[in-house]
């Protein structure tokens, strides 16, 4: 349980950062680049220490990190500037959760107890609770809705991946394979996507002519994209510790967890995210928790470590 702990707690760090980047650099460009970075750490890393590019799964890994990372963290990264830290870590790993659970269900055939079922529900309810409209207000309602939107997506997606990387440990000689292998086999499908999601973007920039679309993800963002050296003045350190926490050491720890524990052990003790997350936001973001967020945080997590008890004594 303790690469899961430690997943929990880089995962926290690494949304705080990405807060401050996706702002300062706007979502698509942010998650690129520290996509980018993360998979220099990672070939560094894999190559010296793991398998690199070997082992007998890296097609089923270089899909999971398509809808992961490609899928889950682009959703994630324009979620974030939207409706801050706390509340899209909240969502995203609380949904991601019973979201990945019914998925091994319905492809491995591992069995939901009525207990585990009861758990997902309640970590269902306490994000409904935290995320109740009354304590948003200070949120544009197009910006909240959107933000939603894409956290929603951002589980669906990190529960495809999570699937699939139990599906390649698996897999005859799967259980050679270690954290560090699987997620920079994972990472360079992920930073595809983000590259080609960056050139989308930033298309009629590079063409030369003008898009009356190419300010949309700031007017929905409701930040300030900065540009030139100010963008990397501003956001470069941030950047960095984005890459190393998240999908660097804390994506490593991820998938060295799921190896020797099932998704419904795993993925409810990384939704413990929000809990870290809070004082982060405080002190990073001035984002001062409601008492309605507390509360439903609290019962969102009370359901995470109630699953994880229960998995445990299966």
């Amino acid at each position: 349980m303790l690469f899961a702990i430690l997943t929990t707690v880089f995962f926290a760090l690494s949304a705080v950062s990405a807060t401050r980047t996706a702002n300062l650099m706007g979502g698509n460009e942010a998650n690129f680049w520290r996509l980018s970075l993360s998979t220099l750490f990672l070939a560094i890393l894999a190559h010296t220490f793991g398998m690199g590019l070997g082992g007998p799964a890296f097609h089923i890994l270089f899909v999971s990190g398509l809808i992961g990372f490609g899928i889950g963290d682009v959703a994630l990264f324009q979620a974030l500037p939207r409706i801050g830290s706390r509340l899209t870590v909240m969502l995203v790993h609380c949904l991601t959760a019973p979201m990945a659970v019914l998925t091994e269900w319905w492809w491995m055939g591992t069995k939901m107890t009525a207990g585990e079922i009861i758990c997902a529900v309640g970590i269902l309810t306490g994000v409904a609770i935290a995320l109740a409209p009354k304590d948003h207000l200070h949120i544009p309602r197009k910006t909240f809705w959107w933000g939603i939107h894409w956290a929603i997506w951002a589980a669906i997606g990190q529960a495809g991946g999570v699937v699939l990387s139990r599906v390649a440990y698996a897999m005859p000689g799967g259980d050679q394979l270690d954290g560090l292998t699987t997620a920079y086999q994972r990472i360079i499908a992920g930073t595809i996507v983000a590259g080609f999601c960056v050139l989308f973007v930033k298309r009629s920039y590079l063409a030369g002519w003008s898009n009356p679309r190419a300010d949309e993800e700031e007017k929905t963002s409701g930040s300030r994209i900065l540009t030139g050296k100010a963008k990397w003045k501003s956001s470069g350190g941030w950047l960095a510790v984005n890459a190393l926490s998240g999908a660097t050491l804390g994506v490593s720890c991820y998938q060295w967890a799921l190896k020797v524990e099932k998704p419904g052990v795993v993925l409810p003790i990384v939704a413990l995210a929000p809990l870290f997350v809070i004082p982060m936001a405080l002190v990073m973001e001035k984002e001062k928790p409601t008492a309605r967020s507390l509360a439903g945080g609290f019962i969102a997590v009370g359901g995470a470590v109630a699953l994880a008890w229960l998995k445990t004594r299966s």
